[in-house]
């Protein structure tokens, strides 16, 4: 019998922790204010006072000391779940998740598994400075034996969690923050059924024109911009990566060879980036099915700007809209 629960990406992040915890004993939750608190931002309120003190715990300020004890906890045989509070206060612990977490399978020949989840909520949008407001993900994409996952909404958090946690590999769990409480990102979900699988990518919306391809928080602003550009009679396909390492771009190519154009948006500074990695793939793989280059729109290479300038700073419909044309007019 299916139970369809219309939920928000952030209750549906906390129905899928708080399955996975029911469905295996080795599953613990830790990090800065998860317990009693439930998380800065309430993704694990309650479970803290459902599952004990010894399997939700409240850590130091402190993310290498975290990412370590989840290391040492994962050779144990459990499986941690971390927290990091904002994406910006994970460099502490970069050096444990470079050096240690994500070379600890590959050392030992695969004698030891390494399955940790490191959750990051991440981007702007919230109204807050820099280090609360950032796009790191291309720093991990880059570093092999890491998974790199984002997600853009309810139905992909719950599953998403579920099989990051399942996996005997790290994974790096990107969380688009802004979009947590969102009423408007409520989905049905059937809570007890068979999920597809989320470590690839997907087309969430068909069209002919040009492609577009994102993830996370700018999935929104991609599927906002499709919707704009067909009153003026532009057909947009849609493609959210979900999975950033490895990246899985055969259906971007399959939707460039149908349309021809492709625009890379992410919050994310350009430089060295996902978009810079996509650009060259797509141009390695499709280079005489395209009829304009590749374009991309981005944040910019500055640090994150103050609150009341952001708005200027996340790429928003108008900058992919502009892109399109750009694309168009070649």
């Amino acid at each position: 019998m299916s139970d369809l629960q219309k939920l928000t990406i952030g209750k549906a992040l906390n129905l899928g922790l708080r399955r996975a915890m029911e469905e295996d004993p080795k599953v613990l939750i830790m990090g800065e204010d998860v317990g009693k608190l439930g998380g800065v931002f309430r993704i694990t309120d309650g479970l803290q006072k459902d599952f004990g003190e010894q399997r939700v715990l409240d850590t130091p300020l402190a993310e290498s000391g975290i990412i370590g004890t989840a290391v040492g906890l994962a050779v144990r045989g459990f499986r941690p779940v971390c927290e990091i509070q904002f994406e910006g206060f994970i460099f502490p612990g970069f050096d444990q998740i470079s050096s240690q977490l994500a070379k600890l399978h590959y050392r030992t020949q695969g004698k030891v598994k390494m399955p940790v989840v490191i959750r990051v909520p991440f981007g702007g949008g919230i109204g807050a400075v820099e280090h609360h407001s950032e796009s790191p993900e291309s720093l991990f994409a880059h570093i092999p034996g890491l998974k790199v996952v984002s997600i853009s909404n309810a139905v992909d958090a719950y599953w998403g969690i579920q099989q990051a946690i399942r996996s005997d590999d790290p994974v790096l769990f990107f969380e688009p923050k802004r979009l947590y409480h969102s009423g408007a990102l409520r989905a049905e979900i059937d809570v007890t059924g068979t999920p597809a699988q989320v470590f690839s990518s997907q087309v969430v919306r068909e069209g002919t024109t040009a492609t577009v391809v994102a993830y996370g928080p700018s999935v929104k602003v991609a599927l906002d911009a499709a919707a704009a550009a067909e009153d003026e009679g532009k057909s947009l396909e849609v493609i959210d990566l979900r999975t950033l390492s490895p990246l899985d771009l055969g259906p971007v190519f399959e939707s460039v060879r149908k349309t021809g154009r492709l625009i890379a948006l992410s919050e994310a500074p350009s430089e060295s980036s996902l978009t810079s990695e996509i650009a060259a793939r797509v141009q390695q793989e499709c280079f005489y099915s395209l009829e304009a280059p590749v374009l991309r729109v981005t944040g910019f290479d500055t640090p994150y700007p103050p609150a009341k300038l952001e708005e200027h700073y996340l790429p928003d419909l108008d900058r992919v809209l502009h892109a399109v044309d750009r694309s168009l007019a070649w």
